[in-house]
């Protein structure tokens, strides 16, 4: 009997921790705005080195068809490759980072501007 009461005391004060958190959904929505012109140097790398070099790395690694290691590598998937797409996708099997989450909203923005702004270097 004194095993199920702290069985449930247990579970209780675990649930109660587990509830208790203060983000809300707008709190993770990212409201930061975006820069007037967007450039692969100031912004874009940034997010290709922290969401796509584990895989297209040169050599690229776990089947990453291409490197984007460079401007001119991601550049070319932009333009030719539909990095965009796979980037935007909602369809797991096409979604890149592959076998993670989808990018955040405000990161695709960046590079979906990136490219309407010209595909600038620097």
């Amino acid at each position: 009997m004194k095993n199920n009461l702290f069985l449930i005391t247990l579970l209780s004060l675990t649930m109660l921790i587990i509830s208790c958190t203060s983000a809300s959904e707008d709190d993770l929505i990212n409201t930061t705005p975006m820069p007037e012109v967007i450039t692969y140097e100031a912004n874009v790398k940034f997010i290709i080195d922290n969401n796509c070099i584990v895989c297209h790395s040169n050599p690229p690694q776990n089947g990453a068809p291409k490197p984007l290691v460079f401007y001119e590598n991601v550049k070319e998937a932009v333009e030719n490759r539909n990095l965009i797409g796979r980037i935007s996708s909602e369809d797991p099997s096409f979604l890149m980072p592959l076998g993670g989450p989808r990018l955040p909203q405000n990161l695709i923005d960046i590079i979906i501007q990136w490219n309407e702004d010209g595909l600038i270097k620097e």
